[in-house]
Formats: C-alpha cells, sequence, structure tokens
C-alpha cells in the first residue's frame, strides 16, 4: 500500500467504511465455510454454555430415489455444526447413472463401499479422464469440473462423496439435462450447428439419475478422442499397505502428498477392533468428517471452557468435528467397526495427546499438573495414535 492510500485509508469517513465493509465480506467469507475467516467471527453454535450436537443419522434420512437409486446428503441443513465439509451417501441401480453435472462451490471426493463404478471427468482445456473403480478406491474431482457416474455390471454399487464445503447441497448442483432443457432451441442449434429438431424430445426438467443399458466394457472413446489429464483422479486406497498398523487398529490414509490432485481433501479408513480407542488428537488445519460403515464408535469432543460432549455413531451414521477441537474414537461394540473419514485440507495434520506430553520433559508436565516428577515416567514416550482394550503397545506405530 502507498502512502497516499495509507493516509486515504485512516481518514475519518473513510476508514470507518472500510473498516465496515471488511467486516461484512469477512462475515460473509465465514458464513460461506471459509476456515481461514473463521477464527474472525464466533460461530454462535461453538461459543455457546454447551456444545451442540455433532452427529446426523444419515442413512435414516430422507432419499432423493429415483427407480432403486438413492441419494443422502448432510450438510449444514441437517447437522449445522458442519460447515466445513458436507457428505452424501449414493446408491445406483445397474443400469443407472449420475448424469452429467458439475459443482461450482465444492470439490468432490469419493470412497466406493460396494459394486463397480464408472467416471468420467472433464478440466478446463478439454482433458477427459475415464476409470473404472471397485470396493476401496477413491476418486477427486476438483471444483467445477464437469463429470459423471455411473453403474457398472449387473449389481448395484454404494460409494460415499465428501464435499469441501458444508454449505454445498448435492440437490443444488448443475446437470446439463436441466441446462439444455431450459435453453431456448434456437440457441442450442446455433451453439452446436445442427437443426432446431435435433433437441425435440429432451428432458424439460433435470433428470438427475438417468438410467438406460448397461455401460461397455471396456469403455468407448470419447467423441473427441482421448486427451488425459496430467494428473488422474483415481487411487486405490485400500490396496495400500495401512499406514499405521497397531495392536487395536488401523489406519489407511492418502492425501495430496501421494495423490497430487486431491488439493482440498484429504481421506482416510479406520478400522478398531472392539474396544479399540484413536487416542485424544486435534487436528490444527482441517475439520473431520466420518462416516460409520460398520460398528457402534463412541465419538468425543473438547470444546474448551469445561465443555465436553460425546456421541455415539452407529452404521449410516455421521460424525463432524470442528477444526483445532479435541477429540477421540473409541470402538464399544463387540465387533469391528470400520469408519470413513474426511479433512478439508489437502495436507494431513494432527497432534496426539501423547506425543504432546512425550514432548515435554519431565518437570514441565510434574508443575503443569502438581504432581511428583515420577509419575510421569509411567506415561508412554512415544506417539500411541492406536490403543487396544489392553492399553498401548510399546513399539512406536507407524506415522502418516
Amino acid at each position: 500500500m502507498s502512502n497516499f492510500q495509507r493516509r486515504e485509508f485512516l481518514t475519518g469517513a473513510a476508514a470507518i467504511a472500510a473498516a465496515s465493509a471488511v467486516t461484512m465480506v469477512g462475515t460473509r467469507r465465514a458464513d460461506a465455510g471459509d476456515p481461514s475467516f473463521m477464527n474472525n467471527v464466533p460461530d454462535p453454535l461453538l461459543s455457546g454454555k454447551d456444545l451442540p450436537t455433532f452427529k446426523f443419522e444419515l442413512e435414516k434420512s430422507e432419499a432423493k430415489v429415483i427407480g432403486k437409486s438413492t441419494a443422502r446428503e448432510a450438510t449444514v441443513e441437517q447437522l449445522p455444526i458442519s460447515k466445513g465439509i458436507a457428505g452424501v451417501s449414493m446408491k445406483l441401480e445397474p443400469g443407472a447413472m449420475r448424469e452429467l453435472h458439475w459443482h461450482a462451490t465444492a470439490a468432490e471426493w469419493a470412497f466406493v463401499d460396494k459394486g463397480r463404478v464408472r467416471t468420467t471427468v472433464l478440466a478446463p482445456g478439454g482433458a477427459a479422464e475415464t476409470n473404472d473403480f471397485e470396493p476401496g478406491d477413491i476418486w477427486y474431482f476438483p471444483r467445477g469440473h464437469g463429470h459423471m457416474l455411473e453403474c457398472l455390471g449387473d449389481e448395484p454399487c454404494h460409494f460415499v462423496l465428501i464435499f469441501d464445503n458444508g454449505y454445498f447441497s448435492e440437490f443444488g448442483t448443475f446437470s446439463i439435462s436441466d441446462w439444455i432443457g431450459h435453453t431456448p432451441k434456437s440457441l442450442l442449434a446455433k451453439n452446436f450447428g445442427v437443426p432446431e429438431s435435433t433437441f425435440d424430445g429432451f428432458p424439460k426438467k433435470e433428470v438427475y439419475f438417468a438410467r438406460g443399458a448397461l455401460p461397455p466394457e471396456p469403455a468407448a472413446v470419447p467423441l473427441a478422442g482421448r486427451h488425459l489429464p496430467r494428473q488422474t483422479h483415481k487411487y486405490r486406497l485400500l490396496a495400500d499397505e495401512p499406514l499405521v498398523n497397531n495392536k487395536g487398529g488401523r489406519l489407511w490414509l492418502i492425501d495430496s502428498n501421494k495423490f497430487p490432485i486431491s488439493k482440498t481433501v484429504t481421506g482416510a479408513i479406520l478400522d478398531l477392533d472392539p474396544g479399540a480407542l484413536r487416542e485424544l488428537h486435534w487436528h490444527p488445519t482441517a475439520d473431520e468428517w466420518q462416516y460409520v460403515f460398520e460398528g457402534k464408535v463412541s465419538v468425543t469432543m473438547f470444546g474448551s471452557g469445561g465443555r465436553y460432549r460425546t456421541e455415539t455413531l452407529e452404521k449410516g451414521d455421521v460424525g463432524y468435528i470442528p477444526q483445532g477441537y479435541g477429540h477421540s474414537l473409541e470402538n464399544v461394540g463387540d465387533k469391528p467397526c470400520r469408519v470413513l473419514i474426511g479433512f478439508n485440507s489437502g495436507v494431513y495434520g494432527e497432534i496426539d495427546l501423547s506425543e504432546w506430553m512425550a514432548g515435554n520433559p519431565l518437570d514441565v508436565l510434574a508443575t503443569n499438573f502438581g504432581k511428583p516428577a515420577s509419575l510421569f515416567e509411567k506415561f508412554p514416550r512415544k506417539d500411541v495414535f492406536i490403543t487396544d482394550k489392553d492399553g498401548p503397545e510399546e513399539s512406536a506405530p507407524k506415522r502418516p
């Protein structure tokens, strides 16, 4: 800023007006889920006497249903605390396709749970990629990139979608049938260089789930021929060895370090044996979104000022932990549990409570808690990460 600009900014009415404008813009950005502004504008949900619920029973909620294909969503409308991340559980019947569409306000990350899925995504510049996915595979589509999703084979498929904006709604996407159906035929004819009659009988409203014949295998070549992007949109997450493999649990995790295109989302699969605990920890740079595939999970959240809340999540439930809030996940059932976890940051980061304690000298811990230094000799000297029902193992876990 030049001296002249600085003087202008500091003059009476101009300064007041500028300050008001900055405040209003900051508030709008915070309301829109931009985490860089959240510390400047207190969130009423999180600044109250008690912490709000962070649980939503997604698979028990009302679904969008066409034929035997369904979609259920969790946004700030269904779970008000989840301002940074939204999620969708989608099932497609054989021959069904989530039609050509794009998301103007969110990137899309997905984990395939059951069945087989084919996607085609188009990037600016015309590069297109078609991929076939199996259970354990993931995809990532940057914000605004056109794509479609279709069920492969004669068995239904199920996948969970994660979006890096809690205000995003799956039911407010930009669909090709909706666009063409509301554009004058004369304009369409001029755009494509074909007769107006070409568009007779086209849908007049959004199709959403299109239904047709089973897609060919292998996939057919695009009209424009093959023009592949520099970075793939596919990664085989569960084909990797677990990043953490402890007594009591395992963690598969993928961020932009191994999946470069995924600039805004990190994803993980956490398996916990009965009685096992993903220890108390927090994420300095991301919110956390959870979807339970199997089992019964007790999730705790610490929000400062003596505020503490516990929710029990079961199959089909969603949980959400805001950035920086302490939390843990514990398998409180009698069977193994599996949790899909998404973070709205392309680079993973976490600080575990055992790691924090072990990173301080004994005299610091003694002074902090008012206890003899000898007491803390019994504490772990390495990060615990996951413990089983009998407590931490002696060897250090493999870390992300």
